[in-house]
């Protein structure tokens, strides 16, 4: 009912519409019609009123809102089946709980804002109200179970690519799944499985992107490591970086479906601001300083030790940053 009065609303391009001509065609009261403009106006939509002439919608806030990103969202099945929340504590649970139920490949749920948004190793993920795009994907692939670490570097190639069309060139990859720009992450990408041994039930692909928040608006713990589009100085419409970046996604789960991931990790490797730099690995109990020299084909990166033997490092609890000079 509320898309209905907004679609009214919209179709006015900025004239009046009587709270009656809205009542007759929803057939609900005046009143009700009242409610849903209040709603909307919570929202942040900017909508005037005046006796006698009704309502007249002056501004959309820049919300991620189903109708207004599948119009113009050209996949096959990424994103068309479409969960919008206004707030969650964490997307990826509710995609989890979706795929538990039977939700359809593509599957996508997304959220104006989390309370407890997660990134790896635990970490927490900062997603304030309409700043970013916070999303699940839920995938249903048929390669082995074996295979499936690799749809986080998956995940990381095809949003690396998205920004670049976006206007983000200086977007490029930290092993094994952070996007930098400049040193200074933009994304988060938690990939979670469930299945058995032998086969796949679901994976959940759980991506943070920071679009628009500014960096005062950041934690004082994240405000020297993290970045947006908007802090790079490149404005974006959400709504388009969202259909941008599922057609990507799409793009690069077909390959890897039909053609296996050997283009996918070669492609990684042409966007990765790892290789070829010196780098610190930190293990528990462990770490030590390497030259990343490549990943093989599991996704594991290749460390050259000063000794000149290699070290095979695998993703889960270790973490790479760029060495001190």
């Amino acid at each position: 009912m509320r898309d209905m009065v907004l679609d009214l609303l919209r179709a006015k391009n900025g004239e009046f519409v009587s709270g009656q001509d809205m009542s007759n065609t929803c057939h609900v009261s005046r009143t009700a019609i009242w409610k849903h403009i209040k709603a909307l106006r919570d929202k942040g939509y900017v909508i005037e009123s005046f006796t006698k002439k009704g309502y007249r919608l002056i501004e959309e806030p820049d919300l991620l809102r189903p109708s207004d990103v599948q119009k113009d969202l050209h996949t096959k099945y990424f994103g068309q089946h479409y969960i919008y929340m206004d707030s969650t504590d964490s997307s990826n649970r509710e995609a989890k709980l979706l795929a538990q139920e039977g939700a359809p490949e593509g599957t996508i749920v997304v959220a104006e804002t989390q309370s407890a948004g997660r990134g790896r190793l635990t970490r927490g993920w900062f997603s304030p109200y309409g700043k970013g795009i916070w999303m699940s994907l839920i995938l249903r692939p048929k390669f082995s179970p074996i295979e499936a670490p690799k749809c986080t570097l998956m995940a990381a190639v095809a949003l690396t690519k998205a920004f670049h069309a976006l206007g983000l060139e200086a977007a490029g990859i930290k092993w094994p799944n952070d996007i930098l720009v400049k040193g200074k992450k933009i994304v988060g990408i938690l990939t979670e499985m469930s299945g058995t041994m032998e086969e796949i039930s679901y994976i959940i692909m759980g991506m943070g992107i920071n679009i628009s928040v500014e960096k005062s608006e950041l934690p004082e713990d994240i405000k020297d490591i993290a970045t947006s589009f908007a802090m790079e100085g490149v404005m974006v419409d959400r709504k388009v970086a969202l259909q941008t970046i599922l057609q990507e996604l799409e793009n690069q789960y077909n390959k890897v479906v039909s053609g296996g991931f050997d283009t996918t990790l070669e492609e990684w490797k042409q966007l990765s601001v790892t290789l070829h730099q010196d780098v610190e690995v930190r293990a528990p109990g462990n770490t030590y300083v390497g030259h990343a020299i490549d990943i093989d084909r599991d996704g594991n990166l290749i460390v050259r030790l000063p000794n000149g033997k290699t070290e095979r490092i695998i993703a889960g609890d270790v973490s790479i940053r760029p060495a001190m000079k």
